[in-house]
Formats: structure tokens, C-alpha cells, sequence
């Protein structure tokens, strides 16, 4: 088991990430590009939650995601998610690890936009009346 490739995914609203978990010496790549600089430090601290949550185990793993749609937050979300489902896989223990530090490591948000009305102009705006 630890010696194959595990493959994950994640999703938040419209973003997909697959992430592909192999042993190796601890590196990250989201896009072709290193954990330290994809994006802003903020989505940086969000994504590396889990594997500061692993501990010891994410130096012994390398890990390879590609991101699709939706905006950088979501894309950061769905990124978190699929990591952290791939360390599970790897390592069960780091399960219950996760459910108390934070449900959303391994479950995935399922809220979406909500649809807009025909004859309205957003989702939940309602056309105005005049009384004149």
C-alpha cells in the first residue's frame, strides 16, 4: 500500500483538485508550481494545514495536484481537501487527527450558488413595484 500512488480528489464549488500521493522526500506541487510559491501566503498557510497536521509522515511523501476551475479560494479549498484525503489514505491514524482539528479536511463543502430566477435579477432579489 505505501509504496503506490494514491490518487484523491477534492471539491469546493466549482473547483476540482486531484491530488496523486507517492513517497518521496516531502515535496508539493500544486500546477506544476511548489507549495512556497503558488499564490498568496494566506492560501499557502490554508493548503499546508494538513500537512503541518501530519507531522513527520508529509516529509516521507511527495505530493502532486492539478487545481481546476473555479476561483483561487475555492481551488485552495478543494486542494486542502484532496491532500488531506490522500494523507488518510496513506496513514489512517491522521484521520482522527483531522475530524478534531477541522471537519472540512475530509469532508467536502457541498454548499453551492444558488440558481437565478427567470425574471429576476439575482437569486434572491425580487423585481421592485412602483404604485405609481
Amino acid at each position: 500500500m505505501k509504496d503506490t500512488t494514491i490518487v484523491t480528489q477534492g471539491k469546493r464549488k466549482q473547483a476540482i483538485a486531484r491530488a496523486a500521493l507517492k513517497p518521496g522526500k516531502g515535496k508539493i506541487k500544486i500546477n506544476g508550481t511548489y507549495l512556497d510559491f503558488y499564490g498568496e501566503r494566506l492560501l499557502q498557510m490554508r493548503i499546508s494545514e494538513p500537512l503541518v497536521l501530519a507531522g513527520d509522515v508529509a516529509q516521507k511523501i511527495d505530493i502532486e495536484v492539478i487545481a481546476n476551475g473555479g476561483g483561487i479560494n475555492g481551488q485552495a479549498d478543494a486542494i486542502r481537501l484532496a491532500i488531506a484525503r490522500a494523507l488518510v489514505q496513506y496513514d489512517k491514524k491522521l484521520k482522527k487527527t483531522f475530524d478534531e482539528y477541522d471537519r472540512l479536511l475530509l469532508v467536502a463543502d457541498v454548499r453551492r450558488k444558488e440558481v437565478r430566477k427567470p425574471n429576476d435579477s439575482k437569486a434572491r432579489a425580487k423585481r421592485q413595484k412602483s404604485y405609481r
